[in-house]
């Protein structure tokens, strides 16, 4: 279906694929977990095939016609009813494009946390003092303040992927989140959205596997200023377009920060 015309030579349009769910949203494990978590009907990913070759240099090309195709703004007006999604109401004229490392095919990344001192052995998260915030950890510490000493336990650049990313997002949680004792129930629903949402393809030869999808972060803007994922910046409040560049796959990622009411 045609999306409407961006303002470049090269144009994109979506079209939504309501058959290809991710899993994550089906378990009801998970499903209880981000109940816990405040963040169960605020959290979503629907995925949208697009019609031309994707490139990264492109990225905010592919964004805008995203934002701006008629069948992506349709497809987000009846995610409304269920509390998933904020509609896009008027026209957006500019889009903000970050992009965000993505090359782990493993959970290699996190064994750091496991022996610094954030966990005790049988992984139960070590609870601190703290002057803001009352029920403070040092798991939370790490992941929120620069002068914590196991701030870079994991390293510059391992802080900066999506995987880690991901991580961070569901141990902060929404509005009402009930924090968890222990960092299994963080590190096993990180693998599996994480899984969900990342292609990876493996080499005939080698057969190492490697990340082929690009992960980026965005931000649409209207006339009256940001107006997706929301108005307020909140770290909590984010969208992720995730393309898969080989099936022409684009998954968009979701959370709005707030209060719910949401039950299993």
């Amino acid at each position: 279906m045609a999306g409407e015309k961006c303002e470049f030579e090269q144009t994109f349009s979506f079209s939504p694929l309501p058959s290809k769910k991710v899993s994550f949203l089906q378990d009801k494990d998970t499903l209880a977990l981000l109940m816990k978590w405040s963040m169960l009907g605020r959290i979503s990913a629907q995925s949208y095939s697009f019609d031309q070759t994707f490139f990264s240099y492109n990225s905010e090309k592919f964004a805008l016609c995203f934002f701006r195709d008629p069948d992506v703004i349709s497809s987000l007006s009846r995610g409304l009813k269920t509390g998933a999604w904020v509609p896009l109401d008027n026209t957006v004229v500019s889009v903000d494009v970050e992009p965000v490392p993505c090359t782990k095919v493993s959970m290699e990344l996190f064994d750091p946390l496991y022996s610094c001192g954030i966990l005790r052995p049988s992984g139960h998260v070590v609870k601190c003092f703290h002057d803001v915030y009352p029920d403070f950890d040092e798991l939370r510490r790490m992941l929120l303040e620069e002068d914590s000493e196991h701030y870079y336990v994991v390293g510059r650049e391992e802080r900066g992927e999506f995987l880690f990313v991901l991580f961070k997002h569901l141990c902060l949680g929404g509005e009402l989140c009930q924090y968890e004792d222990t960092i299994d129930p963080y590190i096993s629903t990180t693998k599996q959205i994480y899984k969900d949402l990342i292609s990876v393809q493996k080499d005939p030869e080698s057969k190492k596997i490697s990340v082929v999808s690009t992960v980026l972060k965005v931000y649409a803007h209207d006339e009256s200023g940001r107006c997706y994922p929301g108005r307020r910046e909140e770290e909590q409040t984010f969208a992720y377009l995730i393309v898969d560049p080989f099936k022409r796959h684009v998954t968009l990622f979701y959370h709005c920060y707030g209060v719910g009411n949401f039950t299993l």
